[in-house]
């Protein structure tokens, strides 16, 4: 069954596609071999077409081994500081040999444009360190 985000004409479901689209951080969570939650900050992009994210990971990083030993994945959002505003997807997450490599991607490259040319002058430097590339497939939204 396809992911569908809430109805857009409510005020949460319109909060959910809003910061799928302009969001450019999102808590990570994989699970390690002994169980053990590992959030991590990842930069990510909103598929509306597929209703999937992608990001790129580093191929030494320790999410991929938890992915690898367990698919299961949570992302949220930040809060607003009081308890409000909170967005918590799960899902599955996977490695993609068939997404191009970030900086083959116009989409990603504009929207971390900022981001790249602080941390790594280019967009092929980027792509040449975050070589992997992860979709995530949603199955359940919740929040308030």
């Amino acid at each position: 069954m396809t992911f569908q985000l809430p109805d857009p004409t409510t005020p949460f479901g319109e909060r959910v596609a809003r910061r799928l689209r302009e969001e450019r951080l999102i808590w990570f969570t994989t699970v390690d071999a002994k169980g053990m939650p590992q959030p991590t900050p990842i930069w990510f992009l909103w598929d509306e077409t597929t209703s999937t994210m992608l990001m790129y990971s580093r191929a030494d990083a320790k999410r991929l081994v938890h992915i690898g030993q367990n698919p299961k994945v949570a992302l949220n959002f930040d809060g607003n500081g009081f308890g409000g505003d909170i967005i918590v997807i799960t899902g599955e997450a996977q490695l993609s040999p068939v997404d191009p490599p970030a900086d083959q991607l116009p989409a990603y490259v504009e929207k971390y444009h900022e981001f790249i040319a602080t941390r790594y002058d280019t967009p092929e430097n980027f792509a040449s360190i975050y070589a992997v590339a992860v979709r995530i497939h949603p199955l359940t939204v919740r929040g308030h």
